[in-house]
Protein backbone atom coordinates (compact mmCIF):
# COMPACT_ATOMS: atom_id res chain seq x y z
CA UNK A 1 0.00 0.00 0.00
CA UNK A 2 2.70 2.47 0.65
CA UNK A 3 4.11 1.65 -2.94
CA UNK A 4 0.99 2.57 -4.10
CA UNK A 5 0.92 5.64 -2.01
CA UNK A 6 4.06 6.60 -3.48
CA UNK A 7 2.97 6.44 -6.51
CA UNK A 8 -0.04 8.14 -6.74
CA UNK A 9 1.83 11.08 -4.93
CA UNK A 10 4.35 11.12 -7.37
CA UNK A 11 1.48 11.05 -10.21
CA UNK A 12 -0.25 14.23 -8.26
CA UNK A 13 3.01 15.95 -8.07
CA UNK A 14 3.36 15.56 -12.26
CA UNK A 15 -0.04 16.79 -12.80
CA UNK A 16 0.82 19.93 -10.63
CA UNK A 17 3.42 20.72 -12.11
CA UNK A 18 2.18 20.35 -15.78
CA UNK A 19 -1.00 22.21 -14.40
CA UNK A 20 1.75 24.93 -13.81
CA UNK A 21 3.05 25.53 -17.00
CA UNK A 22 -0.13 25.61 -18.87
CA UNK A 23 -1.12 27.88 -16.67
CA UNK A 24 1.59 29.64 -17.24
CA UNK A 25 1.83 29.51 -20.96
CA UNK A 26 -2.02 30.73 -20.95
CA UNK A 27 -0.84 33.58 -18.63
CA UNK A 28 1.48 34.61 -20.58
CA UNK A 29 -0.12 34.31 -24.32
CA UNK A 30 1.88 32.08 -25.52
CA UNK A 31 -0.89 29.50 -25.63
CA UNK A 32 -3.68 30.98 -27.74
CA UNK A 33 -7.72 31.24 -26.82
CA UNK A 34 -8.08 28.44 -29.79
CA UNK A 35 -5.58 26.33 -27.91
CA UNK A 36 -6.74 27.11 -24.72
CA UNK A 37 -10.00 26.02 -25.87
CA UNK A 38 -8.76 22.87 -26.91
CA UNK A 39 -7.03 22.25 -24.01
CA UNK A 40 -10.03 22.61 -22.10
CA UNK A 41 -12.07 20.51 -24.71
CA UNK A 42 -9.03 17.64 -23.67
CA UNK A 43 -9.63 17.92 -20.27
CA UNK A 44 -13.89 17.12 -20.45
CA UNK A 45 -13.17 14.21 -23.15
CA UNK A 46 -11.02 13.07 -20.59
CA UNK A 47 -13.68 13.23 -18.17
CA UNK A 48 -16.26 11.12 -20.55
CA UNK A 49 -13.30 8.63 -21.69
CA UNK A 50 -12.56 7.26 -18.37
CA UNK A 51 -16.50 7.32 -17.17
CA UNK A 52 -17.31 5.43 -20.29
CA UNK A 53 -14.32 3.06 -19.41
CA UNK A 54 -15.96 2.24 -16.38
CA UNK A 55 -18.69 0.69 -18.29
CA UNK A 56 -17.54 -0.93 -20.96
CA UNK A 57 -13.67 -1.64 -20.45
CA UNK A 58 -13.52 -2.61 -16.54
CA UNK A 59 -17.01 -4.23 -16.66
CA UNK A 60 -17.41 -5.22 -20.09
CA UNK A 61 -20.63 -3.57 -21.00
CA UNK A 62 -21.31 -1.92 -24.29
CA UNK A 63 -23.10 1.34 -23.72
CA UNK A 64 -23.43 4.18 -26.36
CA UNK A 65 -25.79 6.00 -24.96
CA UNK A 66 -23.39 8.03 -22.77
CA UNK A 67 -24.27 11.87 -24.33
CA UNK A 68 -27.63 11.39 -22.68
CA UNK A 69 -26.23 11.87 -19.38
CA UNK A 70 -23.47 14.57 -20.88
CA UNK A 71 -27.12 16.39 -21.54
CA UNK A 72 -28.63 15.44 -18.56
CA UNK A 73 -25.53 17.39 -16.63
CA UNK A 74 -25.53 19.90 -19.15
CA UNK A 75 -29.46 21.52 -18.50
CA UNK A 76 -28.81 21.03 -14.61
CA UNK A 77 -26.23 22.67 -14.06
CA UNK A 78 -27.49 25.53 -16.39
CA UNK A 79 -30.56 25.66 -14.46
CA UNK A 80 -29.30 25.90 -11.28
CA UNK A 81 -26.39 28.69 -11.85
CA UNK A 82 -29.06 30.42 -14.62
CA UNK A 83 -32.37 29.97 -13.43
CA UNK A 84 -31.89 29.23 -9.85
CA UNK A 85 -28.91 31.39 -9.26
CA UNK A 86 -26.61 29.25 -7.45
CA UNK A 87 -23.23 29.04 -7.28
CA UNK A 88 -21.02 26.96 -9.87
CA UNK A 89 -19.83 24.26 -7.34
CA UNK A 90 -23.65 23.18 -6.05
CA UNK A 91 -24.35 23.33 -10.07
CA UNK A 92 -21.74 20.14 -10.45
CA UNK A 93 -22.81 18.59 -7.65
CA UNK A 94 -26.26 18.56 -8.46
CA UNK A 95 -25.79 18.01 -12.42
CA UNK A 96 -23.39 14.70 -11.19
CA UNK A 97 -25.90 13.69 -8.84
CA UNK A 98 -29.03 13.79 -11.08
CA UNK A 99 -27.00 11.55 -13.93
CA UNK A 100 -26.36 9.62 -11.66
CA UNK A 101 -29.60 8.61 -10.65
CA UNK A 102 -30.81 8.72 -13.73
CA UNK A 103 -28.38 6.18 -14.82
CA UNK A 104 -29.09 3.38 -12.17
CA UNK A 105 -32.76 4.09 -13.05
CA UNK A 106 -31.64 3.41 -16.56
CA UNK A 107 -29.27 0.58 -15.59
CA UNK A 108 -32.34 -1.49 -13.35
CA UNK A 109 -33.64 -3.06 -15.82
CA UNK A 110 -31.27 -2.44 -19.15
CA UNK A 111 -28.53 -4.32 -17.70
CA UNK A 112 -29.83 -7.17 -17.82
CA UNK A 113 -29.03 -7.19 -21.30
CA UNK A 114 -25.85 -8.33 -22.52
CA UNK A 115 -23.98 -7.49 -25.80
CA UNK A 116 -25.73 -5.91 -29.15
CA UNK A 117 -28.96 -5.79 -26.90
CA UNK A 118 -27.38 -3.71 -24.24
CA UNK A 119 -25.99 -1.49 -27.39
CA UNK A 120 -29.23 -0.87 -28.94
CA UNK A 121 -31.22 -0.50 -25.71
CA UNK A 122 -28.97 2.48 -24.24
CA UNK A 123 -28.42 3.74 -28.00
CA UNK A 124 -32.45 4.23 -27.90
CA UNK A 125 -32.27 5.66 -24.08
CA UNK A 126 -29.59 8.28 -25.33
CA UNK A 127 -32.10 9.14 -28.10
CA UNK A 128 -35.15 9.24 -25.76
CA UNK A 129 -33.36 11.61 -23.04
CA UNK A 130 -32.07 14.28 -26.03
CA UNK A 131 -36.00 14.07 -27.58
CA UNK A 132 -37.33 14.72 -24.02
CA UNK A 133 -34.84 17.74 -23.74
CA UNK A 134 -36.11 19.34 -26.97
CA UNK A 135 -39.88 18.83 -25.66
CA UNK A 136 -39.17 20.83 -22.35
CA UNK A 137 -40.09 24.76 -22.99
CA UNK A 138 -38.24 25.38 -19.76
CA UNK A 139 -35.10 24.28 -20.58
CA UNK A 140 -35.76 26.11 -23.86
CA UNK A 141 -36.70 22.99 -25.58
CA UNK A 142 -35.22 22.97 -29.57
CA UNK A 143 -33.36 26.16 -29.40
CA UNK A 144 -31.29 24.91 -25.68
CA UNK A 145 -30.54 27.14 -23.12
CA UNK A 146 -28.04 30.31 -24.18
CA UNK A 147 -26.77 32.85 -22.30
CA UNK A 148 -25.20 30.40 -19.74
CA UNK A 149 -22.29 32.18 -17.68
CA UNK A 150 -18.82 31.25 -18.34
CA UNK A 151 -17.84 29.24 -14.75
CA UNK A 152 -15.46 27.08 -16.79
CA UNK A 153 -12.19 27.58 -16.42
CA UNK A 154 -8.65 25.67 -17.22
CA UNK A 155 -7.95 25.70 -12.97
CA UNK A 156 -11.74 24.00 -12.18
CA UNK A 157 -11.82 21.91 -14.99
CA UNK A 158 -8.13 20.39 -14.72
CA UNK A 159 -8.34 19.22 -11.03
CA UNK A 160 -12.08 18.29 -11.62
CA UNK A 161 -10.50 15.64 -13.88
CA UNK A 162 -7.60 14.64 -11.93
CA UNK A 163 -10.26 13.93 -8.89
CA UNK A 164 -12.02 11.71 -11.22
CA UNK A 165 -9.45 9.36 -12.75
CA UNK A 166 -8.17 9.63 -8.98
CA UNK A 167 -11.51 8.34 -8.11
CA UNK A 168 -12.06 5.82 -10.76
CA UNK A 169 -8.43 4.34 -10.43
CA UNK A 170 -9.22 3.76 -6.93
CA UNK A 171 -12.24 1.66 -7.39
CA UNK A 172 -10.67 0.07 -10.12
CA UNK A 173 -8.08 -1.16 -7.56
CA UNK A 174 -10.80 -1.88 -4.52
CA UNK A 175 -13.56 -4.39 -4.20
CA UNK A 176 -15.78 -3.45 -6.04
CA UNK A 177 -14.31 -2.71 -8.87
CA UNK A 178 -12.44 -6.63 -8.89
CA UNK A 179 -15.99 -7.64 -8.49
CA UNK A 180 -16.38 -5.51 -12.13
CA UNK A 181 -13.48 -7.09 -13.71
CA UNK A 182 -14.47 -10.15 -12.92
CA UNK A 183 -18.33 -9.97 -14.37
CA UNK A 184 -16.31 -8.49 -17.61
CA UNK A 185 -13.36 -11.89 -17.32
CA UNK A 186 -16.86 -14.04 -17.36
CA UNK A 187 -20.32 -12.76 -15.93
CA UNK A 188 -21.37 -16.75 -15.57
CA UNK A 189 -18.60 -17.90 -13.48
CA UNK A 190 -18.65 -14.18 -11.01
CA UNK A 191 -22.36 -15.01 -10.44
CA UNK A 192 -21.35 -18.79 -9.73
CA UNK A 193 -18.20 -17.33 -7.05
CA UNK A 194 -21.61 -15.42 -5.59
CA UNK A 195 -20.77 -11.63 -6.72
CA UNK A 196 -24.24 -9.72 -7.24
CA UNK A 197 -23.28 -9.32 -10.85
CA UNK A 198 -26.67 -7.02 -11.41
CA UNK A 199 -25.54 -4.68 -8.70
CA UNK A 200 -22.01 -4.07 -9.81
CA UNK A 201 -23.16 -3.65 -13.42
CA UNK A 202 -25.41 -0.92 -12.26
CA UNK A 203 -22.94 0.39 -9.67
CA UNK A 204 -20.21 0.83 -12.29
CA UNK A 205 -23.36 2.31 -14.74
CA UNK A 206 -24.12 4.88 -12.46
CA UNK A 207 -20.71 6.02 -11.82
CA UNK A 208 -20.43 6.65 -15.46
CA UNK A 209 -23.33 8.79 -15.83
CA UNK A 210 -22.73 10.42 -12.95
CA UNK A 211 -19.33 11.75 -14.28
CA UNK A 212 -20.40 12.09 -17.95
CA UNK A 213 -23.18 14.35 -16.25
CA UNK A 214 -19.95 16.46 -14.54
CA UNK A 215 -18.80 16.89 -18.33
CA UNK A 216 -21.64 18.16 -19.39
CA UNK A 217 -22.35 20.77 -16.43
CA UNK A 218 -18.21 21.87 -17.66
CA UNK A 219 -19.11 21.92 -21.00
CA UNK A 220 -22.30 23.94 -20.59
CA UNK A 221 -20.59 26.64 -18.51
CA UNK A 222 -17.92 26.95 -20.86
CA UNK A 223 -19.25 27.79 -24.21
CA UNK A 224 -22.48 29.32 -22.88
CA UNK A 225 -24.83 27.18 -24.30
CA UNK A 226 -26.48 23.43 -23.82
CA UNK A 227 -28.45 22.65 -26.98
CA UNK A 228 -29.96 19.49 -28.29
CA UNK A 229 -27.69 19.03 -30.90
CA UNK A 230 -24.39 18.97 -28.64
CA UNK A 231 -25.66 15.66 -27.16
CA UNK A 232 -26.77 13.65 -30.45
CA UNK A 233 -25.70 9.71 -31.19
CA UNK A 234 -22.84 11.32 -32.82
CA UNK A 235 -21.55 12.67 -29.56
CA UNK A 236 -21.44 9.50 -27.64
CA UNK A 237 -19.82 7.61 -30.98
CA UNK A 238 -17.09 9.87 -30.65
CA UNK A 239 -16.44 8.92 -26.54
CA UNK A 240 -16.71 5.58 -27.72
CA UNK A 241 -14.17 5.96 -30.31
CA UNK A 242 -11.66 7.46 -27.55
CA UNK A 243 -11.91 4.63 -25.48
CA UNK A 244 -11.44 2.07 -27.98
CA UNK A 245 -8.66 3.72 -29.90
CA UNK A 246 -7.06 3.73 -26.34
CA UNK A 247 -7.79 0.43 -25.49
CA UNK A 248 -10.98 -0.94 -23.62
CA UNK A 249 -9.75 -1.66 -19.98
CA UNK A 250 -6.68 0.76 -19.73
CA UNK A 251 -7.31 4.27 -18.05
CA UNK A 252 -3.90 5.46 -19.54
CA UNK A 253 -5.44 4.24 -22.60
CA UNK A 254 -8.53 6.76 -22.46
CA UNK A 255 -6.84 9.42 -21.61
CA UNK A 256 -4.73 9.34 -24.73
CA UNK A 257 -7.29 8.39 -26.84
CA UNK A 258 -9.25 11.66 -25.78
CA UNK A 259 -6.26 13.95 -26.04
CA UNK A 260 -4.82 12.20 -29.83
CA UNK A 261 -8.94 12.55 -31.17
CA UNK A 262 -9.14 15.76 -29.55
CA UNK A 263 -6.05 17.46 -30.82
CA UNK A 264 -6.09 15.77 -34.49
CA UNK A 265 -9.63 17.41 -34.75
CA UNK A 266 -8.31 20.95 -33.62
CA UNK A 267 -4.86 20.46 -36.24
CA UNK A 268 -7.37 19.43 -38.72
CA UNK A 269 -9.84 22.42 -38.19
CA UNK A 270 -8.44 24.34 -41.23
CA UNK A 271 -9.25 21.46 -43.60
CA UNK A 272 -12.87 20.66 -43.21
CA UNK A 273 -13.74 19.08 -45.99
CA UNK A 274 -10.84 16.61 -45.20
CA UNK A 275 -11.13 16.29 -41.60
CA UNK A 276 -13.77 13.57 -41.49
CA UNK A 277 -11.86 11.58 -44.05
CA UNK A 278 -8.40 11.89 -42.37
CA UNK A 279 -10.31 11.20 -38.86
CA UNK A 280 -12.05 8.18 -40.53
CA UNK A 281 -8.96 6.58 -42.28
CA UNK A 282 -6.76 7.01 -39.11
CA UNK A 283 -9.85 4.78 -37.21
CA UNK A 284 -9.36 1.94 -39.77
CA UNK A 285 -5.59 1.69 -40.00
CA UNK A 286 -5.68 1.48 -36.24
CA UNK A 287 -8.21 -1.22 -36.38
CA UNK A 288 -6.76 -3.52 -39.00
CA UNK A 289 -3.27 -3.05 -37.39
CA UNK A 290 -3.92 -2.61 -33.68
CA UNK A 291 -7.45 -3.69 -33.18
CA UNK A 292 -6.78 -4.01 -29.18
CA UNK A 293 -6.25 -0.15 -28.81
CA UNK A 294 -2.62 1.68 -28.05
CA UNK A 295 -2.94 0.02 -25.02
CA UNK A 296 -5.30 -3.09 -24.96
CA UNK A 297 -6.06 -3.60 -21.47
CA UNK A 298 -2.40 -2.60 -20.14
CA UNK A 299 -1.93 0.81 -18.44
CA UNK A 300 1.32 3.19 -19.31
CA UNK A 301 4.09 1.84 -16.78
CA UNK A 302 8.06 1.41 -16.93
CA UNK A 303 7.41 -1.97 -17.78
CA UNK A 304 5.63 -1.43 -20.88
CA UNK A 305 8.10 1.37 -22.04
CA UNK A 306 10.62 -1.96 -21.02
CA UNK A 307 9.23 -3.88 -23.29
CA UNK A 308 9.13 -1.82 -26.42
CA UNK A 309 12.31 -0.73 -26.12
CA UNK A 310 13.18 -4.54 -26.18
CA UNK A 311 11.19 -4.91 -29.38
CA UNK A 312 13.17 -2.43 -30.69
CA UNK A 313 16.17 -3.74 -30.61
Amino acid sequence: MNVVHKQDLKIFIACAVLYAVIQGLICLEIIDPFWELNIVMICINIILAVSLNLINGYTGQFSIGHAGFMAVGAYMGAVVTMMWEYPFALGIVLATVAAGVLGALIGLPTLRLNGDYLCIATLGLGEIIRICILNIEYVGGASGLMGIPRETTFTNVFWIMIVIVFFIKNFKNSAYGRCCLAIRENEIAADTMGINTTKYKVMAFTLGAAFAGTAGCMFSHYFFIAHPASFTFMRSFDVLTMVVLGGLGSMTGSIVGAMLLTFLSAALSDFPEWRMIIYSITMIVLMLYRPQGLFGNEELSKEMFGRLLGKGK
